[in-house]
Order: structure tokens, then sequence, then C-alpha cells
């Protein structure tokens, strides 16, 4: 139909559409709710440990997610707050003869809820008590609370070794030779107590630095590690360990550095003493 000349043009009508997604309200609230929920869960979950827990208990589950012997910190080497505590042996240090090391450290094995050592859901191996033992013996006095900072536990695939390492400040064995110094004998008759009541088998290596000999001596570094690892065994026998708990005793001079950047680091020097599985 035609418009008359005089007749007003008809209104103009706009349809706004708004498409909102995720629903009415958007989808954000949900997200946050879920939080809350988990939140609460978690809160409630608290409690109900907190009354259905026994002391002990509570103390085994704290224990489970704390570190125990070796604290996870940087400071110079052979300086802890705790016992075996401080860097690991292969950390930059603040020594004369200091190379950029990075080391690698490991936490011990964790307790179970019920206060007892657990290594995942298996019960804890005759060697994880020894180790315990010896860490209990070395924390009670104030003497070997000073020298079990050289004094290394580690886990390895054949059981416990315990590393006895020299450092700047300390040495297992009077120099060049297979006499060990008074703090060195404190050390392993602390040890001989700890893993005596232990029935675990135990293997011996001694190691040296890389330094030679003097020319014109008749000694080398291969004698004397294996020399020094027989002197242990004799001082371990004397504090009480039968004869038939050893297995091999070994050295191994120079070939299994520490600190491999430098041969002659002090910290190369050491015995190692392993508790077999």
């Amino acid at each position: 139909m035609a418009r008359k000349k005089d007749e007003p043009l008809p209104p103009i009508i706009v349809k706004k559409v708004t498409v909102v997604a995720g629903g009415h309200h958007g989808g954000a609230w949900k997200v946050a709710y879920a939080d809350f929920v988990t939140a609460m869960m978690a809160f409630f979950l608290l409690l109900w440990i907190l009354g259905a827990t026994t002391e002990k208990q509570r103390k085994g589950i704290a224990d489970y997610f704390t570190p125990t012997l070796v604290q996870t910190r940087k400071q110079s080497a052979g300086s802890a707050n705790g016992l075996l505590g401080g860097s690991s042996l292969t950390d930059a240090d603040n020594y004369p003869h200091a190379m950029g090391q990075t080391g690698t450290k490991a936490l011990t094995i964790p307790r179970g809820p019920t206060g007892g050592a657990k290594e995942g859901d298996k019960p804890i191996k005759r060697t994880a008590r020894a180790k315990e033992s010896l860490e209990q013996k070395l924390r009670s006095s104030e003497r070997l609370r000073r020298l079990a900072k050289q004094v290394r536990l580690v886990d390895t695939t054949q059981g416990v070794r315990i590393d006895l390492v020299d450092d700047a400040d300390f040495a297992m064995f009077r120099l060049g030779t297979t006499v060990l110094t008074p703090d060195a004998s404190e050390l392993l008759n602390a040890i001989a107590e700890a893993v005596g009541p232990n029935a675990a088998q135990l293997t011996i290596r001694g190691h040296t630095d890389a330094l030679p000999f003097l020319p014109g001596t008749t000694g080398n570094n291969w004698s004397l590690s294996a020399g020094r690892a027989e002197a242990t065994r004799q001082a371990l026998i004397r504090d009480g360990l039968p004869e038939d708990r050893f297995r091999r005793i070994e050295g191994v001079a120079d070939k299994e550095l520490l600190i491999p950047k430098d041969p002659n680091d002090p910290r190369n020097r050491r015995i190692s003493i392993t508790l077999l599985d």
C-alpha cells in the first residue's frame, strides 16, 4: 500500500538480544563454590583426624611430612644446626680450595601414622632401624654431637651406607698412616654400639684423595685405602662386633672421588661402612 504524501514515517524498532554463556548467571560461581567446598572438606577432615587419633599417632603423621635427618638448607659444608644436618658434602663451601659443586640432598625414611618408621607401605628394614639407633647414639653426648657432622647416612640399593668423612678440620687417620685419631676411635665405638644388636652384614671401603706419596716411599694410595679399611674393621671388632659380621673390606684409592672437580679435596678421604639389607 502506498504511503500518502503527508503521512509520517513509521517508527524504527531495534531489538537488542544479549547472549549469556554458561547459564543465567555465568559459570564463575561454580569454580568459587567448588574451592569453598574443597576447603571445608579439608577443614572437617583435619578436625576428624585431631579427634580420632592419639598424641603418638599425630606425632607420626607430623613426622611423615617433616625431614628428620638431613635439613635442606644452603650453608658451608660441615656447619649444622641439627644432628647430621648442614649442607650436602658436594655443596659449594667456604674452604680455600672450594670449587663450585652442586649436591643433591635426600630425606630420611618417613614415619607411618602410628609413629613407627615405614618405607612406603612396607615395614621398616633392620638396616633402617640401625640407622635410627646410630642417630640416637650420636645425639647422646655433646662430644658425639660435635663429631656427628662428619657422619653421613645414605640409603643405597644394598643397604644403609655410613660415610665417615674428613674435612679441613677433621681426619679419621694420622697423615699418610693407618693409625686412627682419637675422634675417629670414638666415632667407631658409637657405630659399633649402635649396629651391634643388628644382625646385618657389613662391608668397609677405604677412600683416599689424589695426593701422591713422597718420592722414595714404598706406600701408595691403594695400599693406604685398603689398610685404613682393615684398621676400621679391627677397631669395630675391638668395640664388640663379631668377626663374622664382616663380608668384605676393600680399598679403592682415589678412584671414587666425592669431589671429582678437586681430587685433592680432604673430603675425598673417607671410610664407608655399609650395612647390607
